[in-house]
């Protein structure tokens, strides 16, 4: 089922959001800080998404996507790539176990050709594990980017409709790679930076921005709580006045 188009209907308001979506930001320079080598920040990074993962299912979110190695990374040192690599992939061993025993379904979106074939293999049997899962869903975006998202889903739209000229929202979306998911209600950035950094460039159309200054090892529950309230503080009009969504509170 194609979720609710944010531009196209009202989805639902809630003071708890049901997707959170975060670029995770700072590793290295967490690490640079301390004297230590990147390598150790973005594996404190790796414990990081553990604690917030267990955040969300004690909160009730439904749906956690989190950006970890973008179409973009590969242009960092070779060496950092690899060894981001391996820590993908120990990871997986780790921790899918874990993940299916909690009831959580894994997802892993982008290109994924660009892995090598033990990695793509990896990826296959942990999704494969955890498809049955109910509870709370998990999306890691490797070697993702949103301009190839919206790409790939055109190139998909258009192959399985020959001969069509005109295509709307409800013809395409379901062709994103996330199309199972609702779209996020609260982007989270840490790290300082301010920028989405072609990260589910459609799905982000009307979700809450949040930017923090706390590097990624350092993100915590009480840090999410604090993301959590901002976006509780948000009036969420979808295009609608103020006046209007009073009028709507009186009128339920």
């Amino acid at each position: 089922m194609t979720p609710i188009s944010s531009t196209q209907d009202l989805p639902e308001a809630s003071d708890m959001p049901r997707h959170v979506a975060i670029i995770m930001d700072g590793n290295g320079r967490w690490a640079t800080k301390r004297f230590l080598p990147r390598v150790t920040g973005h594996a404190k990074g790796v414990e990081a998404v553990r604690g917030i993962v267990e955040a969300c299912m004690q909160r009730g979110i439904s749906y956690l996507t989190l950006f970890a190695f973008s179409s973009e990374n590969w242009r960092r040192p070779a060496e950092e790539v690899s060894l981001l690599m391996r820590l993908f992939m120990s990871a997986l061993e780790r921790e899918v176990g874990k993940m299916h025993a909690n009831n959580i379904r894994l997802k892993v979106v982008g290109d994924l050709s660009r892995f090598d074939g033990a990695l793509q293999k990896m990826i296959a049997t942990a999704e494969t594990k955890t498809v049955g899962n109910t509870g709370l869903t998990v999306t890691i975006c490797a070697n993702y980017g949103g301009r190839w998202d919206m790409l790939q889903a055109m190139e998909k739209m258009v192959a399985a409709n020959p001969g069509m000229t005109q295509f709307s929202e409800t013809d395409f979306a379901p062709y994103l790679s996330m199309s199972y998911a609702p779209e996020p209600d609260l982007f989270i950035r840490t790290g300082g930076e301010q920028r989405i950094s072609n990260f589910l460039l459609w799905q982000l159309a009307y979700a809450e921005l949040y930017f923090t200054e706390t590097f990624w090892p350092d993100f915590d529950a009480a840090a999410l709580d604090l993301a959590i309230s901002s976006f509780q503080q948000r009036e969420r009009r979808f295009g609608r006045t103020s006046a209007q969504l009073q009028e709507n509170r009186k009128a339920s």
